[in-house]
């Protein structure tokens, strides 16, 4: 799930359950521009530099904002969407893209990968590591896609930094109605839990990316295993 923006639309059990009714629904759709593109999904795709002929997955991909950008580089895309609503929607999106026939929308989640063992050459996930119900789970689901040498970016933005531009709006002592319940992701921890199921070069680090303070994950599936 892609952006800053996909996290603001949907309840803290994005991924894990049904649709949240009709409220959620115009929650979503007022926010649709904003999940359609955003500079964070944008810097994450780069991050990670699909290419053509590579097969590449998004855990969360929302209404496509970084599986849609990492197409236009020419990979073949999963894009996994969880929640029914926004995967109904991804769907409607690919129908008009240049690039649908490079698009595969699926159900699934951090902790089951719509993906055959050693098929992915780089995956990656924005704004959707405070969702995952269980990151050990999703630690080895993200080793047993990955090709050897396969790349992965995790990021989550940073919205408890009072340098975020929207900190005030969306960090812990926000609105309820626009906070949703973001917990932030220790960095530390899901580094670690990386390494430990045998990714390497894992650099684990709270950093700036697209000009926004972010928690980022970054590591690759060993060679030759």
């Amino acid at each position: 799930m892609s952006d800053h923006d996909h996290h603001r639309n949907h309840d803290h059990g994005h991924g894990h359950a049904s649709d949240q009714g009709v409220k959620a629904m115009f929650r979503y759709l007022r926010w649709a521009p904003q999940l359609w593109r955003s500079d964070i999904n944008d810097a994450v795709v780069d991050l990670v530099g699909p290419v053509e002929g590579e097969t590449v997955l998004d855990i969360g991909a929302g209404l496509g904002a970084g599986a849609f950008r990492a197409a236009r580089a020419g990979a073949s895309v999963v894009a996994v969407e969880p929640t029914p609503f926004l995967r109904r929607l991804l769907v409607i999106r690919r129908i008009f893209e240049r690039e649908r026939q490079r698009i595969t929308v699926a159900d699934g989640s951090a902790e089951h990968l719509p993906a055959d063992s050693q098929t992915i050459d780089a995956l990656w996930a924005v704004n959707t590591m405070h969702h995952w119900i269980d990151a050990d789970a999703a630690a080895l689901e993200m080793k047993r896609v990955l090709v050897p040498g396969g790349r992965v970016a995790l990021v989550d933005e940073d919205f408890e930094n009072p340098e975020h531009p929207e900190h005030e709006r969306f960090g812990a002592n926000a609105d309820d109605h626009e906070h949703h319940g973001f917990t932030k992701v220790d960095v530390e921890q899901m580094g670690d839990r990386l390494r430990r199921v045998g990714l390497v070069d894992v650099v684990a680090s709270e950093r700036q990316l697209a000009g926004r303070p972010v928690i980022a994950i970054t590591a690759r599936a060993a060679a030759g295993r």
